[in-house]
């Protein structure tokens, strides 16, 4: 990696330094992180997925993210709203994610208070974009970057989303997911995914 926090892989573009050269991570760079993303059912995943990944890294949630996927019937959160807790032990049992029984039970409770907040908001796309901070006008630098890790932006989500009785959606978790979703463009200053 560069000082200036970007790095150059073998097939000449230049990345945010945080996907190395793994495969899977620099196709989740390119072509995704950052992207924005409308659909509430994936933009319940990502919250979920940030969730589950609080304490671990992005690289290993997304190893796993396909058997999320199958665990948790591809996020649906009207079908996840009707686990049990047979459920609960059921995926506490698979090995293919991550066996966390409290972030388990927060991805059942979201689930159980996403069709309320649509009710009320119209969508949790238009609920998120509340949320959306028109101050920044231009790309950070690494240094800039690495002194990020909430907002207040971010802060808010979170307080409003935890007093709607969410869990597992702290400051960080949720400005990750704002940067996973394409609500803040926090791909680096010379990165050539920057602007897509």
């Amino acid at each position: 990696m560069a000082d200036n926090g970007l790095n150059t892989g073998s097939d000449g573009k230049t990345r945010c330094w945080w996907c190395g050269d793994d495969p899977l991570y620099t196709t989740y760079h390119d072509q995704e992180w950052g992207t924005h993303v409308t659909s509430d059912v994936r933009l319940f995943e990502k919250t979920c997925l940030e969730g589950f990944q609080a304490g671990l890294s992005w690289i290993t949630i997304l190893r796993k993210r396909e058997n999320f996927r199958k665990a948790f019937l591809d996020f649906d959160f009207n079908k996840i709203a009707m686990f049990t807790q047979q459920d609960v032990e059921r995926l506490l049992q698979d090995k293919g994610i991550v066996r966390h029984r409290g972030k388990i039970e927060a991805t059942i409770n979201n689930a159980q208070l996403m069709s309320k907040l649509i009710n009320e908001e119209g969508s949790f796309y238009d609920y998120v974009t509340k949320f959306r901070s028109d101050s920044r006008t231009k790309l950070l630098s690494y240094d800039e970057l690495m002194k990020i890790s909430v907002t207040e932006e971010s802060k808010a989500l979170s307080k409003d989303l935890k007093a709607r009785g969410f869990k597992f959606v702290g400051p960080t978790t949720m400005y990750a997911f704002m940067q996973a979703m394409g609500l803040v463009n926090d791909h680096l200053e010379g990165c050539d995914f920057a602007n897509q």
